[in-house]
């Protein structure tokens, strides 16, 4: 068996080398036209520039940039988007423009081959944002009325809320209604609600006011006297007839106030009037004042002759002082008043009188005293003056004899018996005495008297004004009856007790008597 041999053989084939890569392109020209297409694509916000370069990713970025924008944004807000947003904005804005403009200006991936085409869709483009600015900007100014709005519910609010209050409780709220009302009026003149302002004021006049619709006169007074300065705290507003709204009612608060006052004895009265003298002088009201208080004046001298002619008197003297003190620009009134203020202070005088003896009668021997005391102070020769001297004397022995006063003393004098007064004291002595009769003496010291010691005058023969002495005495005459007698030192310098002695003598026709005044502790009588 043979073999073959094998073996390789040229027949001269030749493989064919592998071809080599092309060469790179030319970078392509610049485009500007199509730089600033791109750049004005990425100023409208949704990176469309970076969408005709096919830059995805940062389109993306772009939409992200403006949606965390309009969440800032909106809803619209009376303040606007914050400045820091607005800026950051801006700056990214101008970034991806520039960045945009930078790419773009040799770029051969654009989708929009003809760059003057791309430049006008990206200028219509810009109208999204403006058109956006204005947009928001109006929704911005809504939110500002809305805002303006609220300030005026909360202003008409804060008056309802006063209004259920009294006036003293509800003027902070009042005022904070008034600045709200007025900052609408001049912060913001052209809204809605500073429109509605002269409407509000109108409630808010009335709200204050409502105790006057009441009738409540002295209650309205406040609150009318506040509403003639809200004119000073709303100079924005025209007020037109509600300035001079308060006016006629706070008059007539004042005049029926101060009436009232007048007929129920309020010390308030004289002030209210003075007041409607002085602020509307040439009201119907002012010229009600005068024939107020002189019917005030004659309805209190009638009063003298009633059940209380001491309040009478009191009040006489009050209206008198408190007329004085009126004003009165006129000189009509001002002589008017004058004239009753005149009338009231002499009746009063007068009437001084009959209170004393009213005080006599219902027992009040000290106030008694002192007011008969005032009366003949005052009127040394008038026609009561005599038997109010008597009436004080009595009022003072019935202080301490209450069975002295039962009876009113008259100017009756004198009687058909005789009783010695003697004074066996060291002391100056006053003897008063009323009964049928009412009168007073004095007699001076005894110089050579002394007080008797307690003790002695205890014993069965005491017997004062027996020791044969000078001792200083007068007689008087008294009619027969119960008359009553008190003792007491008139000698400022007396040592002894200046406690009145007492002594009740029941006189009869036929005997003389004789009352003795001596000292021991306190003064001592006898009979």
């Amino acid at each position: 068996m043979s073999a073959d041999r094998y073996g390789m053989h040229d027949h001269g084939f030749q493989v064919p080398p592998m071809p080599s890569a092309p060469p790179p392109a030319p970078p392509a020209p610049p485009d500007g036209a199509r730089a600033v297409a791109v750049a004005v694509l990425n100023l409208s916000g949704l990176g469309l520039g970076y969408a005709l370069l096919r830059r995805w990713v940062l389109m993306l970025l772009c939409w992200t940039a403006t949606a965390v924008l309009l969440l800032v944004a909106l809803p619209a807000d009376p303040d606007g988007v914050p400045v820091a947003a607005l800026v950051l904005y801006a700056v990214f804005l101008a970034a991806v423009a520039a960045h945009g403009a930078l790419v773009g200006l040799r770029s051969r991936t654009a989708i929009v081959r003809r760059a003057p085409l791309a430049l006008l869709l990206g200028l219509v483009l810009l109208a999204v944002p403006a058109g956006g600015v204005v947009l928001y900007d109006d929704a911005r100014e809504e939110a500002t009325e809305r805002m303006l709005l609220d300030r005026l519910d909360e202003a008409d609010e804060l008056v309802t809320a006063s209004g259920k209050q009294d006036f003293g409780s509800g003027r902070a709220g009042y005022g904070k209604a008034l600045k709200a009302y007025e900052d609408l009026r001049s912060d913001h003149p052209d809204s809605r609600a500073a429109q509605r302002v002269p409407t509000r004021m109108k409630t808010f006049y009335t709200t204050v006011a409502a105790p006057y619709e009441d009738a409540d006169y002295c209650t309205a007074i406040a609150p009318l006297t506040y509403l003639r300065t809200v004119p000073e705290a709303m100079p924005s507003t025209d007020l037109g007839t509600l300035e001079k709204w308060p006016d006629d009612r706070l008059a007539t608060s004042l005049y029926e106030c101060a009436s009232r006052g007048l007929a129920s004895d309020q010390s308030t009265w004289a002030s209210q009037f003075g007041d409607l003298l002085t602020t509307f002088p040439d009201s119907d009201q002012a010229a009600k004042v005068q024939p107020a208080v002189a019917a005030a004046v004659t309805r209190e001298v009638k009063g003298l002759s009633g059940a209380e002619p001491c309040t009478a008197v009191e009040r006489l003297r009050d209206l008198g002082s408190s007329i004085a003190d009126l004003p009165g620009d006129e000189a009509g009134i001002e002589a008017a008043l004058t004239k009753d203020a005149g009338r009231a202070t002499s009746s009063a005088d007068s009437g001084t009188y009959t209170c004393g003896v009213d005080q006599y009668r219902d027992g009040d021997f000290e106030a008694a005293r002192t007011t008969m005391n005032e009366y003949v102070s005052a009127h040394r020769t008038g026609k009561n003056t005599a038997r109010a001297k008597k009436i004080a004397i009595a009022a003072e022995i019935a202080q301490t004899l209450p069975a002295a006063g039962k009876t009113l003393p008259t100017t009756r004098s004198g009687g058909s018996i005789s009783v010695t007064v003697k004074n066996d004291s060291p002391d100056e002595v006053t003897v008063l005495y009323t009964g049928p009769v009412t009168g007073s003496l004095t007699l001076k010291a005894c110089g050579g008297c002394k007080a008797y010691s307690l003790g002695s005058t205890l014993s069965p023969g005491f017997e004062p004004c027996s020791g044969g002495k000078n001792y200083p005495q007068r007689t008087i005459s008294l009619p027969p009856g119960t008359t009553y007698f008190v003792h007491k030192s008139s000698s400022s310098s007396s040592s002894t007790s200046s406690t009145p002695a007492t002594d009740t003598a029941k006189l009869e026709s036929g005997y003389i008597y004789t009352e003795c005044a001596y000292t021991t502790n306190s003064l001592g009588s006898g009979i």
